[in-house]
């Protein structure tokens, strides 16, 4: 079938799964060759865009963080003709500052998954993307605008360590994540989809929306997932104005990634043309079609 083209997508995480402002929604599979993505995708439109809308964990929370096929939900995003994607993420803090219901545009990612597939490229056809900065800053200044526009305590800049889950984190590795390496905010999804959306050329930014405080804070203890549940609540409702006020402008003003996210994959493939695997290079056709055709 013939998709519908949408160039904003959104991916929903825990508390966020669905857009109530959405116009002319419907509900479509997208097929991929990377297996089933995590739900059908709900497209419509957003402030007078073509968005697109994926619960991350399927309908109902039924995935957990471990089994979500993060390759085919980014493959299927690309399918469908996105450009720039909004990932919105529940957290932990490991700052004071970051308090329960505040917002943070991550800008930095530390990888603690371990059985995860992390790439689209592999045997047959191998790639280095660069990853130094791995959200797309000029996404992630409009994404901070329409945050706080939203009337959101929004944070701008933040490291977020991705861990394996679903267990939370033991009282050491928080005081590990917070004191040794540095981290700011700790959540179990972002990686490897921030790297994946890189390898498809897409920009992508991360609204991760604090809930508690881990289990580090002296006053806090180990995570209630009541008091979560509550925070979560308060957090979607925020996290979908700043989604409406994100799609507004990007019906202002989509120009060209400055960053360089678009063109991600211009050197990045370094197996010969004729060493490559024709089985993987038929999987790669939506991710990397651009290159490879040439």
């Amino acid at each position: 079938m013939v998709l519908p083209t949408a160039t904003l997508g959104i991916i929903g995480g825990s508390g966020t799964y669905g857009l109530e402002d959405m116009a002319n929604p419907k509900w479509i599979a997208v097929e991929t060759p990377w297996g089933e993505p995590s739900s059908e995708f709900l497209f419509g439109e957003l402030e007078g865009i073509q968005a697109v809308f994926l619960p991350r964990h399927g309908t109902g929370h039924r995935i957990p963080p471990s089994d979500i096929n993060y390759r085919a939900n980014i493959d299927a995003l690309k399918r469908c003709g996105v450009r720039e994607i909004l990932s919105v993420s529940a957290c932990g803090s490991f700052r004071e500052e970051m308090a329960p219901g505040d917002l943070v545009v991550v800008d930095q990612f530390v990888d603690r998954t371990r059985s995860r597939a992390g790439s689209f490229f592999g045997t047959g056809c191998v790639a280095h993307v660069p990853f130094a900065n791995p959200t797309c800053a000029r996404l992630a200044g409009t994404l901070e605008s329409a945050a706080r526009d939203a009337g959101a305590n929004v944070h701008r800049g933040g490291t977020y360590v991705t861990i394996e889950g679903p267990q939370f984190s033991s009282y050491a590795e928080s005081k590990i994540f917070r004191a040794i390496l540095g981290c700011h905010v700790v959540g179990m999804t972002n990686l490897p989809e921030a790297r994946l959306a890189r390898e498809a050329e897409i920009c992508y930014a991360t609204l991760a929306m604090v809930t508690d405080y881990d289990c580090w804070h002296p006053e806090h203890g180990d995570i209630d997932i009541n008091s979560i549940r509550e925070v979560m609540q308060q957090n979607a409702a925020r996290a979908r104005r700043s989604i409406a006020n994100i799609a507004r402008a990007h019906a202002r003003d989509r120009p060209v990634c400055a960053e360089g996210c678009e063109r991600a994959l211009e050197h990045s493939i370094i197996t010969h043309p004729g060493a490559r695997d024709p089985a993987l290079v038929g999987r790669l056709d939506a991710v990397a079609g651009r290159v490879l055709s040439r």
